[in-house]
């Protein structure tokens, strides 16, 4: 069986490659702000519920797994999304400086009439920033399209004290638990 990955995200198609899990990429429109974050677990279920299953109907093709992802950056109760713009990567960062903040990425698997939907969660822990190594990070241009104003796979890992729980999940794709999951549907074997 084919895996579509319901995704334009860079960083889920490197994952998925680096470990060898054959895939196509087929994003679909779905309307993310219909979706409530209020409980962050359950959001980024239903996104990447609602993102596999809009590829679904675009593409059609029963004989595929479809999985789609999405990734949440919460603080305080709030998620933070990605960054209007530069100004708002300086608030977001300011605000992460110094403290714990939890990475939630929501999994959904769609194969014939199964919808396997999980989640995990990674606490990650920030050095204290100054504003002027707050304003450099940002000067690269790579908080810019990331939740939360960072990327934990480029420079903005030279902010982070310490993590607990996956790293691949801050990434953007739990990919060890997605590959076992996929087993399942023969789309890969360890």
């Amino acid at each position: 069986m084919k895996l579509i990955l319901a995704s334009g995200s860079p960083r889920r198609r490197e994952l998925l490659t680096e470990v060898g899990i054959p895939f196509t990429v087929a994003p679909a429109e779905f309307d993310e702000s219909s979706v409530s974050l209020q409980d962050p677990a359950e959001g980024v279920c239903a996104l990447a519920l609602g993102k596999a299953r809009a590829s679904r109907r675009t593409c059609g093709d029963d004989n595929a797994v479809y999985l789609g992802a999405d990734t949440v950056v919460v603080l305080d109760g709030e998620a933070m999304g990605k960054p209007a713009d530069e100004d708002d990567a300086f608030l977001t960062l300011r605000r992460l400086s110094g403290r714990a903040h939890s990475v939630y990425t929501g999994v959904a698997l769609i194969s014939g009439d199964q919808e396997e939907i999980f989640y995990e969660k990674t606490d990650v822990y920030f050095y204290e920033l100054s504003d002027e190594e707050i304003r450099e990070y940002i000067a690269t241009g790579e908080p810019m399209d990331k939740a939360g104003s960072y990327g934990i796979q480029g420079r903005g890992r030279l902010l982070i004290r310490k993590i607990d729980g996956d790293y691949f999940t801050v990434v953007g794709l739990p990919v060890a638990r997605v590959a076992r999951a996929l087993k399942k549907y023969n789309v890969f074997s360890l």
